[in-house]
């Protein structure tokens, strides 16, 4: 008995190739709409120097309470001026839009794994993205 592994028969009888499928399934998700919104919003925001100034503050004080709460030193002014550093970066309108559109994509993408793991054992999107989980 000869199991074949890298094609399958369709219901037609045509052999379909899971790594075209693949492939084609990608170039659908880039012409989503929600993928679409979300490349523009993501092009805005990397450029827009005022904005990636305003990320790298934000990522150099969560760096740095990262560090103070790993040492144990971490205080609850350094949650709050994270917090408030979040929320100021966040109410940017450019990168208000760009985390929507992320979410919107995130959202659509879990209802395609969904769609994609119905046949399987696994989950697809858990673990195709990989080894270890957070």
């Amino acid at each position: 008995m000869s199991i074949e592994t890298d094609a399958v028969e369709d219901d037609a009888g045509v052999d379909a190739d899971p790594d075209e499928l693949a492939r084609e399934l990608g170039e659908a998700i880039t012409d989503l709409p929600q993928y679409q919104r979300f490349v523009e919003a993501k092009e805005v925001v990397e450029g827009d120097e005022e904005i990636q100034e305003e990320i790298r503050e934000f990522e150099q004080i969560r760096e740095e309470f990262m560090l103070a709460r790993q040492a144990g030193e971490a205080t609850s002014d350094d949650l709050r001026e994270l917090q408030n550093a979040q929320m100021e970066l966040n109410d940017i309108p450019e990168m208000s839009e760009y985390l929507a559109a992320q979410s919107e994509l995130e959202l659509r993408l879990q209802e395609l794994n969904e769609t994609v793991s119905e046949p399987l054992a696994v989950d697809f999107g858990q673990k195709a993205g990989g080894c270890c989980e957070d």
